[in-house]
């Protein structure tokens, strides 16, 4: 056991996966950071060392409260007998899998409870959230098709679409660890925000570099308008973030793949109306969640 580990404070960064956002390929672009990072006191364990240790902890924690020595032998798992102030843990359930994401008309439901046992496990360490949210009109209908509740009244709870909000979530999990702040970004905007979210979790000014930082953009854009951005960018070594995320969009909004930044929507009974409805309700909603207290919305 590393005893050192009695005496010092942990940064610990949970990226939560909401599912069917980008957690798959962020964790993959912070593994390739991994050795530069660690060089700032920046570890990001891959994820054999900790989510089978720390998914068991939290589901014994229904039934007792954890040892003494769990936050110990959790750390010892996560570091490997290697050094590090801040520690980035990432699963994309955190908050439960895709089955039990939506029920009863709220969306992830036991999110609360999660991170208020995380918190006791972790009590004296310094714990925040990463977390993308994304449009309730195009998730909904992945859920739906993943969930275990196969009677409607079990998945909606006697509510309609319009009445689902990322903010009633957020508000419940402000509630249950009031002091573990947050940072929700939207996946729709996750294209513009990709490096800036990246340097957020792991503490760094938006000048330095990393590795993949337009790797969620090369995905989604034509191998053409790749080429012609990356000229952009050698022709303008001088950009702000913001000036680099107008450029982003611009290249977007010509040289997007419509295969992978269109959805298909398979809901029965829903309307164009009923989704563009959702949707002004949903740019309401991150409104809403901006202006809540211990909670960060990264914008373009």
């Amino acid at each position: 056991m590393n005893t050192k580990l009695d005496k010092m404070t942990m940064k610990l960064v949970l990226h939560v996966g909401t599912h069917f956002t980008e957690e798959d390929r962020m964790i993959k672009c912070l593994l390739r950071n991994a050795d530069d990072f660690a060089k700032k006191g920046v570890s990001v364990p891959g994820h054999s060392r900790y989510r089978g240790i720390l998914r068991e902890t939290l589901n014994a924690m229904v039934n007792s409260q954890p040892s003494e020595m769990a936050r110990d032998v959790l750390l010892d798992a996560i570091l490997d007998d290697t050094q590090a102030e801040r520690v980035i843990l990432s699963d994309a359930n955190f908050f439960r899998t895709p089955k039990t994401a939506f029920q009863e008309g709220m969306l992830y439901p036991a999110a609360p409870v999660r991170m208020m046992r995380i918190a006791q496990v972790f009590e004296g360490d310094e714990a925040e959230i990463f977390m993308a949210i994304r449009n309730p009109a195009t998730l909904l209908p992945i859920l739906a098709a993943k969930s275990d509740a196969k009677d409607p009244a079990a998945f909606w709870g006697g509510r309609d679409p319009r009445d689902v909000r990322w903010s009633e979530m957020v508000g419940l999990l402000r509630e249950s660890v009031p002091d573990m702040p947050i940072t929700i970004w939207c996946n729709e905007d996750t294209p513009l925000l990709w490096a800036h979210i990246i340097r957020q979790m792991v503490g760094l000014e938006d000048s330095e570099k990393i590795i993949g930082g337009f790797d969620l953009l090369s995905s989604i854009m034509t191998a053409e308008g790749m080429k012609r951005f990356r000229a952009y960018l050698k022709d303008h070594p001088v950009m702000s973030e913001h000036q680099k995320r107008r450029a982003i969009a611009a290249f977007l909004d010509k040289y997007a793949m419509d295969a992978e930044v269109e959805e298909e929507l398979d809901m029965p009974g829903w309307t164009d109306e009923l989704v563009d409805e959702m949707s002004e309700i949903y740019d309401e909603d991150v409104a809403r969640i901006a202006q809540m207290p211990g909670v960060r919305v990264l914008m373009p």
